[in-house]
């Protein structure tokens, strides 16, 4: 911990400034914080849990920076403009980004274990957390996104467990290069995929991430991956897969089911073989799972009753979440935004019948500058002939950013793949247009990131349907 007075969280609603803000205040610190989305009058339970944590809200125009004993905590792309870093210039407070702060909490930690890869992090990081917490290790959790295990009425916004064991279990990002801040004893790289940076970039960040640890787990089934398996050293390395028997942890006997998975897992080093049961779907999170279980056994935990804590694992809000079933139409949120993680609630979906109606709201126009044209092979490659998608234009919530390239570019390659794809670029026309589609036995899926009001508009398509 920072010996700060006071910490001042600018854009303290965010997927990972909350559970960050949370953690540090349930450690004793003073925390205040502002946001775009207060200002805005969006999101109020998000801002009456902060508040019911004791954390002070002010407007995001300054007024909450008053001392320069504060530490103002903001995200690593902040504009120099926004008045709460203009305040704390003023007043010659310190900043520090909240990826520097997180490494900094993480690395004090007698265990640190590093979710890493371009999809699947979150998931993972919420398997772990969830059976060190069964094993009774009373671990820090910090992740991106609501853990449904921990979540209740009196803690809803669970993206943060504050334990007091020995075990610091987080997320780590690679899009803003903040991996390079940490030092894991225990690191889990599940696949690397074009997202934010280029391949060249994301090897390095990732051999440099993997290069730092005690113990490096890897999976050998994703190509980039086990490309990077060979430079590490092979007494650090722990593999973990489906394909590849030799797999420290492999998995077998998969069976997939509309909401679960199950299969096998067979531990090379003892001989001993699992069965695992998730009560959430997709092959892709069995991977989670197999990572999940590598890192537990890392932790010392029996590889049988992480297993049976996995049974117990109820996934992440807005990770395939299942809204309900209303008119024999089925409404699904999730967190798809990149290709690999459209691909992979696509290719869950299909496993099973029924047509699928996707909206999909980009989560910014410069990831659509960046990987625009991975957007169109995925949706054409996942969509099925009668599929439709459907795009508003990207989110946007204030800021300078060029806005070059839109989603009426997604949707011409979409189209000219011979699949169908409609702009329409306002999001309460999109919802009507869903609703207009929507037949018995059709699945609405809606997708986006970095708008916490997208599960609102799931709920009242949902409420909606006749």
């Amino acid at each position: 911990m920072t010996h700060a007075k006071s910490y001042f969280f600018c854009g303290i609603g965010g997927s990972g400034m909350l559970p960050l803000a949370c953690i540090v205040r349930a450690q004793g610190a003073e925390v205040a914080g502002s946001d775009r989305s207060l200002d805005q009058g969006r999101i109020a339970e998000k801002f009456a849990f902060l508040e019911a944590r004791g954390i002070a809200l002010f407007p995001q125009d300054g007024s909450g920076l008053t001392s320069a004993g504060q530490l103002l905590v903001t995200s690593a792309a902040v504009e120099e403009n926004v008045p709460d870093v203009q305040a704390a210039l003023r007043l010659g407070a310190e900043r520090i980004t909240r990826p520097q702060l997180l490494a900094r909490l993480f690395n004090a930690a007698p265990l640190g274990v590093a979710v890493a890869g371009t999809s699947g992090k979150s998931t993972t990081t919420g398997m772990i957390g969830w059976i060190l917490d069964r094993a009774g290790r009373d671990p820090v959790v910090m992740n991106g996104a609501v853990m449904k295990n921990f979540a209740t009425p009196d803690m809803p916004f669970a993206s943060a467990l504050v334990g007091n064991g020995d075990a610091f279990v987080s997320e780590v990002d690679e899009s803003d290069g903040s991996i390079a801040l940490y030092e894991p004893d225990i690191a889990i790289l599940n696949n690397i995929t074009l997202d934010h940076k280029s391949m060249d970039e994301l090897r390095g960040l990732f051999g440099d991430f993997l290069a730092k640890a005690g113990t490096a787990i890897l999976n050998l089934d994703d190509e980039e991956t086990r490309l990077l398996a060979a430079r590490v050293l092979p007494e650090r390395l722990v593999g973990f897969g489906f394909a590849d028997p030799s797999a420290d942890f492999h998995g077998s006997n998969v069976v997939e089911e509309p909401l679960a998975i199950t299969f096998d897992v067979t531990h090379r080093a003892s001989g001993r073989t699992v069965p695992v049961r998730l009560g959430v779907p997709g092959r892709h999170n069995a991977a989670n799972a197999l990572a999940a279980l590598a890192a537990a056994d890392a932790c010392g935990v029996d590889l049988a009753e992480a297993a049976r804590a996995l049974a117990d694992f109820k996934g992440l809000r807005r990770r395939f979440d299942v809204v309900g079933t209303r008119a024999g139409i089925t409404v699904i949120d999730d967190f798809g935004h990149n290709p690999d993680k459209i691909a992979a609630t696509l290719d869950t979906l299909h496993a099973f019948p029924g047509r699928l109606l996707i909206f999909f709201q980009p989560h910014g126009y410069g990831p659509l500058r960046v990987m625009g044209e991975q957007l169109i092979a995925c949706f054409a490659d996942k969509l099925g002939p009668e599929d439709v998608l459907i795009l508003p234009d990207p989110a946007y919530f204030g800021g300078t950013v060029e806005r070059t390239v839109g989603s009426e570019h997604i949707v011409e390659g979409v189209r000219a793949a011979g699949r169908n794809a409609e702009h329409v670029a306002e999001r309460a026309a999109a919802g009507e247009r869903l609703l207009a589609l929507a037949r018995d036995g059709d699945r609405i899926v809606v997708m986006g990131a970095r708008d916490d009001t997208l599960s609102v508009f799931a709920a009242d398509l949902l409420a909606r349907l006749a």
